[in-house]
């Protein structure tokens, strides 16, 4: 099994009600990060797609990338 078949069985992460121990789970996300994830969503309210998330600061599109098919919106 390739690890995105893997990952694709697996619940993805809902980046609208993950705690930040949840997001702290993603490659490249540490707590400084899940925190400005949270943060900005209290903010701007929930995001409308997983893209969305760039325009968190330090969420770039190398690491979008890398954690793209682990989340999702609901």
């Amino acid at each position: 099994t390739s690890p995105e078949t893997k990952n694709k069985s697996n619940a993805k992460i809902n980046i609208n009600t993950a705690t930040g121990t949840q997001l702290e789970t993603l490659p490249g996300i540490g707590p400084s990060t899940a925190n400005k994830i949270t943060a900005y969503r209290k903010e701007n309210g929930k995001f409308s797609n997983i893209e969305d998330i760039k325009e968190v600061s330090g969420i770039g599109e190398a690491k979008f990338n890398k954690i793209k098919d682990l989340i999702c919106v609901k």
